[in-house]
């Protein structure tokens, strides 16, 4: 099977948007097209932005305003520490909106999700009273993980 491109809906920030995302996670926006003068839309906006991030391929498109981004659709942005946690959540959420449980808007309204690897390790211990407690410290996150609070929260240490 040949890989999976996630298409993004855009009114008019498709190209703004793609090099955005290629400047938080590395990459390169590999083509753009364009309206032409007989078209729908603004002649030479970019109908439709192809990028790369690191080995995942995008194509964004100016579509129009008719379907807005929601929560139904996200993206996780896996992270090896705290360090990685916040610099990417400093990166999306700014001009965006913060949400709770790691979650976030970015500034053209698409969502994120970004976790630490560490709260994935903890949720599968085998210890339900482990889980239980890092449950609950990851539902009462109000934005950005705490890697630190979740383990203290995990090891049963009161906080």
């Amino acid at each position: 099977m040949r890989p999976i491109v996630p298409n993004l809906w855009f009114d008019t920030e498709a190209e703004e948007a793609a090099n955005f995302y290629v400047g938080v996670f590395g990459g390169e926006v590999t083509a753009v097209s364009r309206y032409g003068p007989d078209s729908p839309r603004e002649e030479g906006l970019a109908l439709t932005v192809d990028f790369a991030l690191g080995d995942q391929r995008f194509t964004a498109i100016n579509g129009g305003p008719q379907f807005p981004f929601t929560e139904a659709v996200s993206f996780l942005v896996p992270c090896a520490d705290q360090e990685e946690v916040d610099r990417y959540w400093a990166a999306l959420v700014d001009r965006g909106e913060p949400g709770p449980c790691g979650w976030l808007k970015d500034r053209y309204g698409l969502s994120w999700q970004v976790v630490p690897d560490a709260l994935g390790e903890m949720m599968s211990d085998p210890d339900p009273e482990r889980v239980a407690r890092v449950t609950q410290a990851m539902l009462a996150t109000q934005g950005k993980f705490d890697v630190a609070a979740l383990r203290t929260a995990f090891d049963g240490v009161a906080g």
